[in-house]
């Protein structure tokens, strides 16, 4: 099925639709960071311990799985302004919950909430972007919503820790909710430009035999849906790790302050985020995306293993980390082109927010039991052994990865 929206090949257009995507999806990666950087006033004040504080990112991420999978459905009946509208809502109150938590399970009700508020954010993402921006500038726009999320990330880590510095956690919480109050105005504000997707959408998944006459869930019986979906646990199953315990994680296996170790993540975010770049540039329709995406995550294993002996001066580990997250971040743009061509090659365009929705639950899954996994490790003094996890995870990313290009390879050609 050709893409419906006749404004879509103008510049102007894409321009508009995958600036307002990016920054939704920038506030959804703000909330994944959250709560960790906060996780130090957490445990003093509450007494907790490094699994216990991973706990409320497994809530958050089994939620968000979840609901991914629910969204998906309803963003390809309803379209994305609604539930997008909804989603940056929850991520709202949220912010407000954990600013007024009483204690640990007023933190879990918080958790909650961000999850199903972020939940909504991938399927109708990816559902404007692949009916809304043509087809020559679909790299460039996988990259970018990729960019954006990783400055969600980065903005979301230095003001959390800027605003509990100076104010306090509960002030920090407050912060966070008024950057998804930020947000949600917008996407309010701009409605016009998702408002023929609201009824294209609706249209599309009306017509489509596989979601009609098959039932809404058909989709599931799709083995290139569970390589995604493997494939996008096991690449973020590592990540985590540095996610959520890389300042721990690298004071304790190279003596790093905690402020140096603390922009570790953020400078992988920056290497990550100047990959997703050049990774756009590569992401070409027709393209062998499966050998970028092997190439890169292997060169990413490559460091990890490397930062896992422990031997490294503590001056190198910056650049080294700066150097995984460019290698990885190539891969992202095409990752998501993959999953447009099986997607579009097995279930055609009307599937697209239920695909997105359910394989990036395989992001969300890995993400909820990353931290119980490799906080363990660390309550038990074994840091060299995550970057050991991160590794391994990353190659089982790459045979996830090949069985999902053989499943484009042997559908039929033109499905970009």
């Amino acid at each position: 099925m050709a893409s419906i929206a006749p404004a879509a090949d103008s510049l102007k257009s894409d321009v508009a639709i995958i600036s307002l995507v990016g920054f939704a999806h920038g506030t959804s990666h703000f909330f994944h960071l959250m709560l960790p950087p906060l996780f130090p006033w957490f445990m003093t004040e509450f007494a907790l311990g490094y699994a216990q504080v991973g706990l409320l990112m497994t809530m958050f991420f089994v939620i968000s799985s979840i609901g991914q999978a629910i969204a998906g459905i309803w963003v390809d009946r309803f379209g994305a302004h609604r539930v997008l509208c909804t989603g940056a809502g929850l991520l709202t109150l949220s912010g407000v919950l954990v600013s007024v938590a009483p204690n640990f399970l007023g933190l879990m009700g918080a958790a909650a909430v961000a999850g199903v508020g972020n939940s909504v954010f991938h399927p109708a993402d990816f559902a404007l972007i692949n009916r809304r921006v043509s087809a020559q500038r679909l790299g460039h726009a996988f990259s970018m919503h990729g960019l954006s999320g990783n400055i969600g990330w980065a903005v979301s880590t230095i003001a959390m820790l800027a605003l509990a510095t100076a104010f306090g956690w509960r002030a920090a919480g407050l912060g966070a909710a008024l950057f998804g109050a930020a947000s949600f105005t917008l996407l309010v504000w701009k409605r016009d430009l998702l408002q023929y997707e609201l009824q294209s959408a609706a249209k599309a998944a009306a017509t489509n035999p596989n979601v009609t006459k098959r039932g809404s869930w058909y989709f599931l019986r799709t083995s290139m849906v569970w390589f995604a979906f493997a494939f996008f646990f096991f690449s973020t199953f590592g990540f985590g790790a540095l996610q959520n315990f890389a300042p721990s994680l690298l004071r304790d296996l190279y003596g790093l302050s905690l402020t140096a170790a603390t922009s570790a993540l953020t400078i992988y975010l920056i290497g990550s985020s100047m990959g997703l770049v050049w990774g756009g540039f590569l992401a070409k329709p027709g393209n062998q995306h499966e050998r970028y995406v092997a190439f890169s995550l292997a060169s990413g294993a490559a460091l990890a293993v490397l930062l896992s002996f422990g031997v490294l001066p503590g001056w190198l580990v910056l650049p080294i980390m700066a150097a995984m997250g460019f290698g990885i971040g190539i891969a992202g743009p095409s990752r998501d082109l993959l999953v447009r061509t099986a997607t579009k090659a097995r279930l055609g365009e009307a599937a697209f927010g239920r695909v997105y929705g359910m394989v990036y639950s395989g992001l969300d899954v890995g993400l909820a039991l990353s931290p119980i996994a490799f906080g363990l490790l660390l309550d038990n003094q074994l840091p060299e052994l995550v970057f050991v996890g991160i590794a391994f995870t990353l190659a089982m990313a790459i045979v996830a990865a090949t069985a999902l290009g053989r499943v484009v390879a042997s559908s039929a050609p033109s499905q970009n």
